[in-house]
């Protein structure tokens, strides 16, 4: 038997000689991991004198070995939490990250806004899924949505589909598309009130410099194509004006250095009105909105009030 407080400390001392960023929440995460304790829990465990078996320990020991080799936490845990849910991650897809559930929560805001407005059923599809985060919290916030996801990679979208069989009772089913985003949608052409994607953004040239990131997130998830970087964000720009019906709205995630120019991008195309900047929880401007042309056309009965 060891003691817990005892391990934790030595632990944390481990990763920080691995430079490891966050040393003691790991630490703690991946106890709380072997133990079955949340962080709270194992914390109170710590100072009350829990004895820790000497297998637990061993296990305990051999994640440390790995997190100190820089593997991400996430796939060590097998999770990783998004808004309300405790996704299933793995190498082959993109880890989510925090600042994407603000623009989860901006597609939510307007999902509630089509339906003030009498769409009973909004129709979203989320390009570059990856593990399926902005879809499913998307269908476990929003039931009464119909969602789609789009993902090139088959890894991914492996994640992807066991995220969304599992999600909570009561959530919207989400159907997942296996296809490029620049070739989607194969009939779905003007059938979508809400695109929202995350694709990848970084320049060639801008190496991520954390070693969780660099080596261990999918190249495919990361660049974004040309100097930089937009080549992919273009082309979510370029496909939701094909998807979106008459009145509809996307948001996209990009690098706060990209503000600018997508704004730009955004705001030549004569259809796209209403373009904003929103900003993520740290005050930086991380995603770009805008609203496809409203047509005189009436919306089709069936999804409007």
């Amino acid at each position: 038997m060891a003691d817990l407080q005892n391990l934790l400390r030595q632990a944390v001392a481990q990763l920080q000689h691995a430079s490891v960023p966050s040393p003691r929440a790991d630490a703690e995460l991946l106890a709380g991991h072997v133990l079955g304790l949340t962080r709270s829990q194992l914390q109170l465990k710590a100072v009350t004198g829990m004895e820790v078996s000497d297998d637990d320990a061993e296990r305990l020991a051999g994640l440390l070995t790995e997190r100190a080799r820089r593997i991400p936490l996430q796939h060590l845990t097998g999770t990783a939490p998004f808004r309300r849910l405790e996704l299933k991650v793995g190498p082959g897809a993109f880890i989510p990250r925090p600042e994407t559930e603000t623009v989860v929560q901006a597609a939510l805001d307007e999902l509630i806004r089509l339906e003030s407005a009498g769409v009973r059923r909004p129709r979203v599809v989320d390009l570059g899924t990856g593990s399926g985060a902005i879809a499913a919290a998307i269908a476990s916030e929003h039931p009464s949505a119909e969602v789609h996801a789009v993902e090139l990679s088959a890894e991914a979208a492996s994640w992807a589909e066991l995220n969304f069989a599992h999600l909570p009772s009561g959530s919207a089913e989400v159907t997942l598309h296996r296809d490029d985003l620049r070739n989607f949608p194969d009939g779905w052409e003007a059938e979508f009130d809400v695109v929202v994607s995350n694709p990848p953004y970084i320049p060639a040239d801008m190496v991520p410099q954390d070693e969780e990131v660099r080596v261990h997130d999918p190249e495919l998830a990361l660049y974004g194509g040309g100097a930089d970087g937009l080549e992919l964000p273009r082309a979510v720009i370029t496909a939701a004006q094909r998807l979106l019906v008459p009145g509809g709205w996307f948001i996209m995630e990009h690098a706060e250095v990209q503000a600018p120019a997508l704004q730009q991008i955004c705001r030549a195309q004569p259809q796209l009105s209403q373009v904003s900047t929103h900003q993520d929880l740290t005050g930086r401007d991380r995603a770009t909105s805008a609203r496809f042309a409203v047509s005189s056309e009436p919306e089709s009965a069936s999804r409007t009030g």
